[in-house]
């Protein structure tokens, strides 16, 4: 069994344990507008997880909101030994990261505030910064994010194509893999239209399965984010993976209802991780799709492709549903000549 309590850093984390229990609480109270410095915390834990940091590394979220997925990645690795660092364009939230980071003690971390599509700030000379791992769970289908300066981008980040103006989720994933090391991971949370949509995305989509960068495609339950019900989905990406395949799993069932938002509890997390480290096929859960097979559907990566679902109907006895509807019939009579003798009784 999987024990999901992170590791423990050195330290006393308590104030910064508070500070993030505010924050989440200030989510919750928030509404749509939570979404944009929020990622729920068993959302961050399963992504961390997924990507498993380790020692030494260095850890990036380009639109790393008020920093709680990153410190998550940070708390997987079990020391300080870590190098974090982020990006976020909205000012007040870029404040509440850097707060973050100094209460849990990681006050090393490098915290830019800027665009991270438009004009990235993580930059080595004059080349973008390379990380071990990204995660990132940036804005659903940004509109105006950019995509008229693309083609011109001096970083090349857009050499597969360029997203469309009105959806901006291409922008980050091109962006997270373009900041990958050689043997580096990525995990981004997004919006199903990833996986099937066509035009430039598709042509993108192609390449990256083409050049064998996608490692799992995760469906998670509606109504887990704050501002918006939909449900999303995790890729996870790697530049060193040893084979051609790509697990798909159906998380979408494995929930705890709230009053207000769902929540993957500890059991649908330990099934998810459990599924993803096993690598293996279960029967309406996950599937071990071959990169031919991917091909073969033109693509797309819509989940019901790969993970079949339906539960089939128990087959209907025909011969005991007239027997029902016969005596139903009969005691409907039996009921009508009641009500008839009744009304007779009554003079009418």
């Amino acid at each position: 069994m999987l024990d999901l309590r992170p590791s423990n850093l050195e330290g006393n984390d308590i104030i910064g344990d508070a500070y993030e229990y505010l924050i989440s609480r200030f989510a919750s109270d928030a509404g749509k507008k939570a979404g944009e410095f929020y990622t729920p915390s068993e959302v961050s834990t399963l992504l961390a997880k997924l990507v498993e940091p380790k020692d030494g590394e260095r850890i990036c979220d380009p639109t790393c909101g008020s920093g709680s997925l990153l410190l998550k990645a940070a708390k997987e690795v079990g020391s300080k030994n870590v190098s974090l660092y982020g990006q976020e364009v909205n000012g007040s939230t870029w404040a509440l990261a850097r707060m973050n980071m100094f209460l849990h003690e990681m006050d090393n971390a490098r915290i830019e505030w800027g665009d991270t599509i438009n004009n990235p700030q993580l930059r080595e000379q004059d080349n973008l910064m390379k990380f071990d791992v990204v995660v990132a769970n940036p804005p659903f289908s940004l509109d105006k994010w950019g995509a008229e300066e693309a083609t011109a981008d001096r970083y090349n980040r857009f050499h597969r194509g360029v997203p469309p103006k009105s959806k901006g989720d291409y922008a980050f994933i091109t962006h997270m893999i373009e900041t990958l090391n050689e043997h580096g991971r990525a995990g981004v949370v997004l919006p199903h239209g990833v996986l099937f949509r066509g035009s430039s995305e598709g042509k993108i989509r192609k390449q990256l399965i083409e050049e064998n960068l996608l490692k799992a495609v995760i469906g998670l339950p509606s109504n887990l984010f704050f501002g918006t019900g939909i449900p999303a989905t995790i890729l996870i990406f790697d530049k060193n993976k040893s084979t051609d395949e790509v697990l798909f799993i159906d998380a979408s069932n494995e929930f705890e209802s709230g009053k207000n938002q769902n929540k993957l509890s500890e059991e649908n997390i330990i099934k998810i991780l459990d599924t993803f480290q096993s690598w293996e096929t279960k029967d309406k859960y996950s599937y071990v799709a071959k990169k031919k097979e991917i091909i073969e559907n033109d693509y797309n990566l819509n989940i019901p492709r790969y993970v079949d679902t339906f539960e089939e109907e128990e087959p209907v006895d025909i011969v005991a549903t007239q027997k029902e509807i016969a005596e139903l019939k009969k005691e409907l009579a039996t009921v009508e000549n009641q009500m008839a003798d009744y009304l007779k009784e009554l003079g009418y």
